[in-house]
């Protein structure tokens, strides 16, 4: 069965003709279905065919996004700059526009207080809410509470400017000499000597 380079059906011809027909028309003979009985051929620019499909694929592969999902463990009884550090690697992955999967690791006796888990991943999501949204609530998995956090689109996209560098502060010698007051002295060392007890 041929099918012509407009998409009409030609009709079953034999493959010689078939071919012949192809050449006169400076195209390509393409068997689309094989396993069809007869077989399935299609008069096409098979060059341009394939740029095509290529072109598709490259549409399709930029069109789709790949969602990162970082991780952070906690334990329940976690200490107050330990939680501030954890925080701020939370804020920097949902900046980066990954998802970020915070687990609350309960040993122990810890398991009998999963309300405890639960605080903390609750103090968590209010921390980051400016931020990110809570995509999957906290839920108790075995030993361990997990919830999931994925960034707001304005965090993303919203960049923050670079902070300007802070003017160093001067020590007061060097601020009377700028103002005329006192006069500059050339700074001498100081020298320290360890005592040598005996």
């Amino acid at each position: 069965m041929v099918v012509g380079a407009d998409g009409s059906q030609v009709g079953i011809l034999e493959t010689a003709e078939a071919l012949q027909m192809a050449v006169d028309q400076d195209l390509d003979l393409v068997e689309i279905a094989p396993q069809a009985d007869p077989p399935v051929c299609r008069i096409m620019d098979y060059g341009k065919f394939k740029y095509e499909q290529a072109v598709r694929q490259r549409e399709s592969r930029k069109r789709q996004s790949l969602v990162v999902v970082k991780e952070m463990k906690m334990r329940p009884k976690i200490d107050r700059h330990d939680y501030e550090t954890k925080t701020g690697h939370v804020v920097r992955f949902l900046h980066q526009g990954a998802k970020v999967k915070v687990t609350i690791m309960f040993r122990g006796r810890e398991t009998v207080h999963p309300e405890l888990g639960r605080r903390l991943l609750d103090r968590l999501a209010e921390d980051v809410q400016e931020i990110a949204k809570v995509d999957v609530p906290p839920k108790l998995d075995g030993r361990n509470m997990t919830m999931v956090l994925a960034p707001v689109k304005e965090a993303i996209t919203g960049k923050s400017k670079p902070s300007s560098p802070r003017p160093r502060p001067q020590a007061p010698e060097a601020e009377e000499a700028e103002e005329g007051r006192v006069p500059a002295q050339a700074s001498r060392p100081i020298r320290v000597t360890r005592a040598e007890g005996g």
